[in-house]
């Protein structure tokens, strides 16, 4: 008897002639995200990805199988051999490890050379539980326990239990975008819906001592580890930006500082984002969380960049966003009281609906673009990769 994960795709089995792109992307991620299960080994087929676990407990991989982009799902299952009375005695132990009172079997036929059919397997299977359980019930409608048995050439699988996995699309078959990771709530969360649709992601942060604390950088490299666990190598750009940033305020007082500071922002991260192949910016941007959210401002600040920048939570509340982020993990993280750069001048009355002539004579009036090559060229890249950190 050979116990195994079966992995399932949801979304993937829409993708047609693609389908083993994704499913060979979705595998080749799986046995990074376990290299350090060595004994396992691995079954990349059309139907599910099957992990043989060779004697490792099932339990210490489930929490890697749960934090996978494009794997909707996944069930301990053993194997026997093709023999029905085999698959009735493991059918039997299944239901019993289960602990539950009603149950159905659903059984495919892959394997068509298999003499027994599909509904007979069924019935040969209920009947053994039930004559040989006498607590047991049937329950084709709404049973506590669903007895999946799948014929196939090489042996017969039987699982109960799926585990919900984060479902999407493998990491990186989307491509690579970079993103704005400020030490808030959002852009983690953010980062992980644009990881969970199978975009790779690089980050930047703007930093501006000594107005804002080390212990920014503390945060957002926390944040970095707690977002390997979706994507297990993550690059950080860095960029100076209190010289800019002093500037910006000093041109356009307080009103336009947040406008033009963003729009600076875009400008950096598009050229570090064409530097480094992204196809793409994102952001943790919410429609009307601040002022520079409003879809006014969003208009004139995004207007600087060649790119599409994305913004997965524009829809979203802040209750579902913080919500979202103590499931992740990031929530305690991005709470601790240390300000980002957007954070330390004291705006008491920030446009809302910026006028495009006026931001463009605002900029005008000082030489941004020598300020912007002095911040390219400072920038420090930082790697984050969980496999380094364990060798």
């Amino acid at each position: 008897m050979d116990d195994m994960i079966i992995v399932f795709f949801g979304e993937l089995s829409t993708k047609g002639k693609n389908i083993m792109d994704f499913i060979r992307l979705l595998g080749k991620n799986i046995k990074i995200s376990l290299h350090e299960f060595t004994a396992l080994t691995y079954e990349i087929k059309k139907d599910h990805i099957y992990i043989h676990l060779n004697g490792v407990d099932y339990r210490l991989i489930y929490p890697y199988l749960s934090k996978i982009p494009g794997l909707i799902s996944y069930s301990l299952a053993r194997m026997v051999k093709n023999d029905i009375e085999e698959i009735k005695k493991l059918g039997k132990e299944a239901y019993l490890e289960s602990e539950k009172t009603t149950f159905k079997v659903v059984t495919k036929r892959i394997e068509k050379d298999f003499p027994i059919h599909s509904d007979d397997v069924n019935r040969a299977v209920a009947s053994k539980i039930l004559k040989e359980v006498s607590t047991a019930k049937v329950d084709v409608h709404n049973p506590d326990c669903l007895i999946n048995i799948m014929i196939r050439k090489d042996g017969t699988y039987i699982y109960c239990k799926k585990e919900k996995g984060m479902g999407g699309y493998p990491l990186g078959i989307a491509g690579k975008s970079l993103m704005l990771l400020s030490g808030g709530i959002d852009s983690p969360v953010a980062s992980y819906l644009m990881m969970k649709r199978g975009v790779k992601l690089e980050m930047i942060h703007f930093e501006a001592p000594p107005y804002t604390s080390a212990k920014v950088i503390e945060k957002i490299s926390d944040l970095i580890r707690v977002l390997n666990s979706y994507q297990s190598e993550i690059k950080l750009y860095t960029v100076p930006f209190t010289d800019l940033e002093k500037k910006i305020y000093e041109v356009c007082g307080p009103s336009y500082l947040v406008t033009i500071m963003r729009r600076m922002m875009l400008r950096i991260a598009e050229r570090v984002a064409y530097k480094h192949n992204c196809l793409a910016i994102a952001t943790g941007e919410s429609i009307g969380q601040v002022a520079s959210q409003t879809l006014y401002s969003m208009k004139c600040i995004e207007k600087v960049s060649s790119l599409p920048v994305f913004r997965p939570l524009c829809t979203y509340d802040k209750t579902d966003i913080i919500s979202l982020a103590k499931q992740i993990g990031t929530y305690d993280i991005s709470i601790r009281p240390y300000e980002d750069c957007c954070t330390i001048f004291d705006i008491k009355d920030p446009v809302t609906h910026p006028h495009d002539d006026i931001v463009e004579e605002l900029e005008k009036s000082f030489d941004y673009e020598s300020m912007i090559k002095d911040c390219l060229s400072n920038i420090k890249t930082t790697k984050f990769s969980l496999i380094e950190e364990e060798l």
